[in-house]
């Protein structure tokens, strides 16, 4: 049994096959799947009243969650969350007394 391997062991890495006459494939660059095309798309369009309205939807959806994700640090819901008008009183905590160790 002298030549053979076992089952197990590691392969041979073989490269994959490019045919000459095939068309030639290349990957295009891209940041967590987006491309330099799909990016620009966010903010060119053809209408130049919409340039940047995609992103500033994001932008907004992400700062709204970002700031209630945070909400319950005690820094952002007083120098942030407190200071909003009409909610901003839902925010103030106060510690009762009954709950002062001193």
């Amino acid at each position: 049994m002298a030549g053979t391997t076992a089952p197990w062991a590691s392969q041979k890495a073989y490269r994959t096959y490019r045919s000459a006459y095939g068309p030639k494939y290349k990957i295009q660059p891209n940041i967590g799947g987006w491309t330099i095309k799909a990016t620009t798309k966010l903010w060119v369009s053809p209408d130049p009243r919409w340039d940047g309205l995609t992103l500033a939807g994001f932008g907004a959806s992400a700062g709204f969650f970002a700031l209630f994700f945070f909400g319950e640090v005690p820094i952002v819901r007083k120098d942030i969350l407190s200071k909003v008008p009409f909610i901003g009183e839902r925010f103030i905590r106060e510690i009762p007394a009954s709950d002062n160790p001193f």
